[in-house]
């Protein structure tokens, strides 16, 4: 069956229909064309008709025009829209125009770097002998050959790489690079919106290096931007570069027929609230697109799902007498080769399905999908159109199917289709002057060229930084400059992405020894703790040693019907208070705090009944990290005012903060991920009952500062949510389940929101 005779079973189908809340079909759009425009080089426009190519679409010839006209631009338009091109052929223009010429183009990881440079080439190629000299693309990044590097530095027109390595392996050798600074006349940044909170703030500041490195150079490049769909494109872009931009939004390429499904799984248990599995559901649906032999992708939330979803799916495959190796993972850990060969299946149609996180989100070319099946809200609105986007990238007709869990957030955009069709998707924020971020890139920047006195880092108190790092030996005044004096190399310390630049290295040894993944330091005490099963492209391993100081993790291949959960705890110490104000009988404040976060034990849970069937301890060492966080605080005779024990005051406090984190998402558009949040009856810091919300990145970016402003809203949208929810004691879909709560959490967390509004 084809797919829209797949989608007409379904609608026919009355148990599948009973689940769909809502059933959304976006129409086919035709294509707005227009000319190349006039200043475009008549052998690159030959040389595109060769290509295929013979007009442009509208939003196409609109960035061109805007960027040979001088103008920084920013491009946004849905997935597969041909923004590459929006891009490329300025900046070949420019080449032939001046073969001097030189571009950086970023992009947010080594994947997508080496998935443009491809198509960048076949457009070289096609000048072929109609100019008297070579173009030169290449690829610099953590995996090119020592051997090819001098080369890259002195011929490469285009050096295509990414932020981290623009930071680390670029910037702080700029005199290996004066050819590339002293011509470079295009900066293309894609994917902006993947630049947000922590990543955002950094690369700002790299741009900052980059722009003074130029400056002393001589020269003043203009900047291309690509975004997909978000609610502040120019603003955001402006925040990054500090300079004008112009926003392209108007799409003008074609779109086939898309159905956007909203599936809610069944209730298995009304009283607990408890609905059928997100992932045993996305397993069902995916199973009617892949039976039928429509290429499929499924996103799932993380790397133990993907796994899961694999495992379950490889074997749906042998069952139907299909080969296994149809249906493949996709993954952060996997190694580059393996990524390459599951990127080719995808476009060549040799892989019929994919699981993956959202590392396939982003814009590399993998074929033409025809399903896509969400497993859980990937957390953000634009994040959802990014891989619903991943169906039907070329033409025809191409369905998504988003499938919720029994989580308040997926609940909550499971049943307002309103808010999901009608909302402006999230804006991005980012705060380049976080005080931990930029003296990190002042640090950097001081060691790439010395600052004079009248210099400013983005910030009027630049002076004032300076001084202190001379105060701390780590810079020296001397004639009107502030020049590096430490032996220290300052950009191999700071990571762009998390708190840790450190990864853990999984060792298999089966049999020969051999590397086939890795995992970053932050999530290793919970993936390949010891005697936990890691999954890897649906096969177990049980990990034998966790090699702490060497980051090493040892595994042995394994054949169990379960996999591991662990558990963290997680301690708060306020470090410094940047606002507070008395509120009724409590107080809210927002202000710096350390997170110090122990994994102390593991589940072992049964692949399909998801039933525990066994405990283990973890020993391994504290992971701390400062950040910023907004915190309540409760009078203490809160328990006594509500008439509740202490035990129970806990539970209360543990089902409010479960109900807060889902609707600060909510409120603050953000990833559920991009905060954390903790309760506690008796908090170190003030005595007082408390709840901690805090920015789940080193140094805050700014979230924590929005809650505090949001107090309120967010106490009367938890209580909204709460009291709307049809079960007695509490449930997956509001405060969690009763197991976790207790049978007077629901109850215990309304009284304390009350208290807590004085109503």
């Amino acid at each position: 069956m084809n797919l829209l005779q797949v989608l007409d079973n379904l609608k026919r189908d009355p148990e599948f229909m009973q689940n769909i809340t809502h059933w959304q079909t976006l129409p086919a759009q035709e294509a707005q064309w227009a000319n190349f425009p006039t200043k475009l080089r008549p052998e690159l426009i030959t040389a595109l008709n060769q290509h295929g190519i013979k007009r442009l679409f509208s939003h196409q010839a609109a960035a061109i025009t805007q960027i040979i006209n001088g103008k920084n631009v920013v491009v946004v338009t849905p997935t597969a829209s041909g923004k590459t091109l929006c891009y490329n052929l300025p900046v070949l223009n420019q080449v032939l125009e001046n073969p001097e010429s030189r571009a950086l183009y970023l992009f947010p990881t080594k994947a997508l770097s080496q998935d443009q440079v491809a198509e960048l080439q076949d457009i070289i190629k096609q000048l072929g002998d109609k100019i008297n000299f070579d173009i030169r693309a290449y690829t610099f990044d953590g995996d090119t050959p020592a051997s090819a590097r001098k080369a890259i530095r002195s011929a490469g027109h285009i050096v295509v790489t990414n932020p981290d390595m623009l930071h680390q392996g670029i910037l702080p050798h700029h005199t290996k690079w004066v050819k590339l600074f002293e011509n470079l006349k295009y900066v293309v940044i894609d994917e902006l919106h993947h630049y947000r909170g922590v990543f955002g703030s950094h690369l700002a500041n790299v741009l900052r290096r980059l722009k003074r490195i130029c400056q002393f150079y001589g020269a003043n490049p203009q900047f291309i931007c690509c975004s997909a769909t978000i609610a502040n494109p120019a603003e955001l872009a402006q925040e990054i570069l500090e300079e004008k931009v112009e926003l392209v939004d108007k799409n003008g390429a074609p779109r086939g027929e898309k159905h956007i499904l909203f599936y809610n799984p069944p209730v298995v248990n009304r009283e607990l609230g408890i609905r059928k599995s997100s992932i045993k559901e996305a397993r069902e649906i995916a199973k009617r697109f892949l039976l039928n032999k429509i290429q499929t992708i499924v996103f799932t939330r993380s790397r133990l799902r993907v796994e899961i979803l694999v495992t379950y799916l490889k074997e749906l495959m042998q069952w139907a007498g299909k080969s296994p190796q149809l249906v493949r993972g996709y993954r952060g850990g996997y190694l580059p080769t393996e990524r390459r060969a599951i990127e080719c299946g995808l476009r060549n149609g040799e892989i019929l399905g994919v699981v993956s996180t959202n590392a396939l989100e982003l814009g590399i070319d993998i074929g033409q999908l025809e399903a896509a099946v969400m497993a859980g809200y990937p957390g953000r609105i634009a994040s959802t159109w990014q891989q619903a986007g991943r169906a039907g990238r070329r033409s025809g007709v191409s369905v998504a199917v988003l499938v919720a869990s029994s989580s308040p957030i997926d609940q909550f955009i499971i049943n307002h289709p309103d808010y999901f069709f009608g909302k402006s998707p999230e804006a991005g924020t980012i705060d380049p002057n976080n005080l931990i971020i930029l003296l990190s890139h002042i640090k950097c920047a001081a060691f790439e060229l010395p600052f004079t006195d009248d210099e400013k880092f983005g910030v009027e108190t630049t002076h004032e930084v300076l001084e202190y790092l001379e105060e701390n030996r780590i810079l020296h005044h001397v004639d009107g400059k502030w020049h590096w004096m430490t032996e220290v190399y300052p950009a191999e310390q700071i990571s762009l992405r998390s708190a840790t630049p450190e990864n853990v290295v999984i060792i298999d040894t089966t049999g020969k020894e051999r590397v086939i993944g890795e995992v970053n330091l932050l999530d290793a005490p919970i993936l390949v703790h010891r005697d936990a099963i890691y999954i890897h492209e649906g096969h177990q391993f049980h990990v034998d040693k966790l090699d702490w100081d060497r980051k090493k993790a040892f595994v042995h291949q394994v054949q169990v019907d379960y996999y591991t959960d662990a558990h963290t705890s997680t301690d708060i110490k306020v470090l410094d208070i940047f606002e507070e104000r008395a509120l009724n009988d409590g107080k809210k404040a927002h202000g710096e705090i350390n997170v110090t976060r122990l994994t102390s034990d593991f589940k072992k849970i049964k692949f399909h009944t998801h039933e525990n069937v066994g405990y283990g301890k973890i020993e391994l060492p504290e992971i701390s990290m400062h950040t910023t966080s907004y915190w309540y605080e409760f009078p203490d005779d809160a328990a006594k005012r509500l008439s509740l024990s202490g035990d129970t005051l806990g539970e209360g406090l543990r089902a409010l903060a479960n109900v807060l984190h889902h609707v600060t998402a909510i409120l603050m558009m953000c990833d559920i991920r991009d905060i954390q949040i903790v309760p506690m009856v008796r908090s170190p810091f003030s005595q007082e009952p408390t709840i901690y919300i805090y920015d789940n990145h080193a140094g805050g970016v700014g979230f924590s500062r929005k809650i505090y402003y949001l107090h309120e809203d967010l106490l009367q949208a938890a209580r909204d949510l709460i009291l709307k929810c049809n079960c007695k004691n509490g449930c997956p879909s509001c405060v969690g389940p009763v197991l976790e709560v207790g049978e007077k959490g629901k109850e215990s967390a309304l009284g304390l929101i009350q208290l807590a509004l004085n109503s």
